[in-house]
């Protein structure tokens, strides 16, 4: 077995809220290159575009418990947004549940992290384990952009964006806007919070399957 070295303690740095931010934009840029800015080769063709993904591909366990971290608070989080969304929807549209964009989109990712998390639990192998979840997860990850975009592709219930808006300001009063802002920033630093501890613990879980095998 390949030895592997687990790092110890919470080794994130302090600006972790915006490392996903960073993340999301340069995955854009990098897959819009790999796609459509990177010529075709003279000798493999466009098949060789894979090893855009290939090559930056790690084995570093950090980021194997980054990935399941996240994807255990995103079940928290998505559940809450969806039950949070049902209780607006009620008084709003008069029913609970409506398969609108949205609404479908949302519930897919709900579904998809939870696959994810089940899909880790059926290999004990680590290296497999890992591996297999993070094909999944850049599959899974292609409905991020999707929920975000379906009130624009689609008629629905659902309002149109009104902060993010294709043109022109944000449609929000400058108190709501700062409110709405100020409670992102709170819930970003939750999850900034149950990030580290969880990846704190998914380290030491994997020190000690290393330190058993």
């Amino acid at each position: 077995m390949t030895e592997t070295t687990i790092p110890r303690g919470n080794t994130l740095p302090r600006i972790r809220p915006w490392l996903g931010i960073a993340a999301a934009a340069s995955f854009v840029v990098a897959s819009a290159m790999a796609l459509f800015w990177a010529p075709t080769d003279a000798v493999q063709g466009d098949v060789y575009r894979i090893l855009y993904v290939h090559v930056p591909w790690t084995k570093n366990p950090l980021f194997d418990a980054m990935a399941v971290a996240s994807a255990e608070i995103g079940v928290l989080f998505t559940g809450l947004f969806l039950v949070a969304g049902s209780i607006w929807a009620k008084p709003t549209w008069g029913v609970w549940w409506t398969w609108e964009p949205r609404l479908v989109t949302t519930a897919i990712m709900f579904v998809m992290y939870v696959g994810y998390l089940l899909l880790r639990g059926l290999s004990t192998d680590f290296s497999r384990r890992a591996t297999r979840a993070a094909v999944f997860g850049i599959v899974a990850v292609i409905d991020v952009p999707i929920v975000h975009l379906s009130v624009l592709w689609a008629n629905s219930l659902h309002q149109l964006p009104t902060v993010l808006r294709v043109a022109g300001s944000p449609a929000l009063d400058t108190p709501m806007l700062v409110t709405l802002m100020v409670s992102l920033g709170a819930y970003t630093l939750i999850y900034a919070y149950f990030m580290s501890a969880r990846v704190s613990l998914e380290l030491a879980r994997q020190g000690r399957l290393w330190t058993r095998t």
